[in-house]
């Protein structure tokens, strides 16, 4: 058992079907495969390096079932895409995290325009490449 399924399978119950739906819904729109970023189900990477010197990689995409919310990581979240948001459904933001209570409440178009959106938003200040 790879690590992905193993993660999702610790999960309670009640987010293990959120977490499968998602996995599926982020391997299809990006194309990657996942891996973990400590709890944060990850598609995709990029290195950065800002004009302070600091660098580091980080994902480029993904998810992180809580237990009272899901995290979107829709990075590097300079971009609000509002037409997007008004279509998505119930959801609130963070930074570069997008939060729903659960992937039924949501419209499943938004959320593949919103994963689409943000890599692409990303690639445009940084190479985007496979975890």
């Amino acid at each position: 058992m790879d690590e992905v399924t193993a993660r999702i399978e610790a999960l309670p119950a009640a987010r293990q079907g959120d977490a499968r739906a998602l996995d599926a819904l982020f391997r299809d729109v990006t194309g990657f495969t996942p891996r973990l970023w400590g709890k944060i189900f990850g598609y995709g990477r990029y290195a950065y390096t800002y004009a302070s010197g600091h660098s580091g990689e980080s994902l480029a995409t993904g998810f992180l079932p809580g237990a009272s919310r899901i995290s979107l990581h829709i990075m590097p979240g300079y971009n609000a895409f509002p037409e997007i948001a008004a279509r998505l459904g119930p959801h609130t933001r963070g930074k570069a995290c997008w939060y729903i209570k659960r992937v039924s409440a949501v419209d499943e178009a938004a959320l593949r325009d919103l994963i689409r959106a943000g890599l692409q938003d990303l690639s445009h200040q940084w190479p985007v490449s496979p975890a």
